[in-house]
């Protein structure tokens, strides 16, 4: 949670990184507008966990400050507005479009109380310009917006809407605004990222995109992207990947599941072996690259067989990093209606899979020992390494800095590095 003097207006944040920066966008309207006493919840949907997490912050918030202007918004909300309006804590209910216009804000949280457009008319992206991301050397820009795909098990497209596109003078505008404002390092962030282009004239594609923004702002230092679809990774994307030393050596990929016959009952556009082959290819293009990928545990009809292909995807495509969801069946959606597992036996195969991707993170981990690495410092004692392992310094250095260390240890979650020295690149 986190406050913004002197209007008392909190943004208790959930969720993707899209969240975190429409958590920015509504900061400043908040500011600009002159909101006080409020707290901002930014729900997410993707899983019921998320949904009942964001339910017992709306309750601990308004224990908590009995006097302050309860609003919700984010994906939850969008989906299900009427449940979190019956909600006694509740003073305002805001959709995800609404959040990010400047005169929700300026009428000050008055009417009305229930304030949730239809998110499949919406065709444009928010064209707010930030300046930073409080007290980050990072910051998160959105290129893309909502999803034209209908995977079985997702609820998000009935959150963020259809996809859509910033345009790209917009996206290089705000990256050299922010650059301007001492921001060091900016991801690129989306609902659904590789798919950005395609409602734009001419199509263009992400590559495109990444080109653009490193060649017309060669101030910035270091760029990276969030998830991405990595049967959609265009042929520019890829060689950027390979050519581009300031697009950071680290891909999110959204893999979810191991086995075919899963991922076709997910209605995902790749099969294993895509995944596998595009993950070799990448490695041989750039080695010192680092994968993540989520993966999803205890999707319907998932057999032992089909878990333990789940499971070796992780070895198979040399992933460092898993995120690990167990299936979570999502009202209105196919998969809800497929035959369900039981809960403890979809426990139990996402604790196997969350153990496999520790064991591989520490492989990943004691790779790097002896190496030196460049990291941007986020406080004066860690950071992030360039493959988004985060590091631990033995010394301090100015926060919102690039530093050279060398890697002398690890803790199988992060590295341990001794600084080389305090302001490199």
């Amino acid at each position: 949670m986190t406050q913004d003097a002197p209007t008392r207006t909190e943004i208790v944040n959930f969720g993707c990184r899209l969240n975190a920066y429409e958590a920015e966008v509504m900061r400043d309207h908040a500011r600009a507008g002159g909101l006080d006493n409020a707290i901002v919840i930014n729900t997410c949907a993707v899983t019921a966990e998320a949904v009942r997490q964001a339910r017992q912050a709306i309750r601990k918030a308004r224990r908590e400050r009995p006097g302050a202007q309860i609003v919700v918004t984010g994906c939850a909300v969008q989906i299900d507005p009427d449940s979190f309006a019956a909600m006694p804590e509740v003073d305002r209910v805001i959709g995800n479009a609404e959040k990010t216009e400047a005169a929700t804000f300026r009428r000050g949280f008055n009417e009305p109380r229930v304030q949730v457009a239809d998110i499949m008319g919406v065709r444009q992206t928010a064209r707010h310009m930030i300046d930073g991301f409080t007290g980050r050397a990072r910051a998160f820009v959105e290129v893309q917006n909502g999803c034209d795909h209908r995977c079985t098990f997702c609820i998000i497209p009935f959150g963020r809407g259809p996809s859509r596109s910033a345009a790209a003078g917009d996206v290089v505008r705000q990256i050299r605004h922010l650059v301007d404002n001492g921001t060091r390092e900016v991801v690129l962030t989306g609902v659904d990222l590789t798919s950005w282009g395609g409602d734009l004239p001419g199509a263009p594609r992400l590559g495109n995109l990444v080109r653009r923004i490193l060649r017309l702002v060669p101030e910035l230092g270091r760029l990276r992207l969030s998830s991405i679809d990595s049967i959609e990774a265009d042929p520019e994307l890829v060689a950027a990947i390979a050519e581009e030393e300031r697009l950071m050596p680290h891909l999110h990929l959204s893999l979810q599941h191991g086995h075919d016959l899963i991922l076709k009952r997910m209605k995902r556009r790749h099969t294993r072996e895509d995944a596998i082959r595009f993950c070799q290819e990448i490695r041989r293009l750039r080695p010192e690259v680092a994968f993540g990928a989520d993966l999803m545990a205890g999707f319907p009809t998932e057999t032992e067989d089909m878990h333990a292909a789940n499971l070796s995807l992780i070895e198979a495509c040399g992933l460092a990093y898993a995120h690990v969801f167990p299936f979570s069946p999502r009202a209105g959606t196919p998969a809800a209606r497929m035959p369900q597992l039981d809960g403890g036996l979809v426990k139990d195969r996402a604790a196997a899979l969350r153990a496999t991707g520790r064991k591989a993170l520490a492989r990943h981990l004691a790779g790097q020992v002896g190496r030196r690495i460049t990291l941007l410092a986020e406080s004066a004692g860690d950071g992030h390494a360039d493959d988004y392992a985060p590091v631990r310094l033995t010394a301090p250095v100015a926060p919102g800095t690039v530093v050279a260390a060398r890697v002398t240890g690890h803790d199988r979650v992060g590295l341990i590095a001794d600084p080389a020295f305090r302001a490199a690149a």
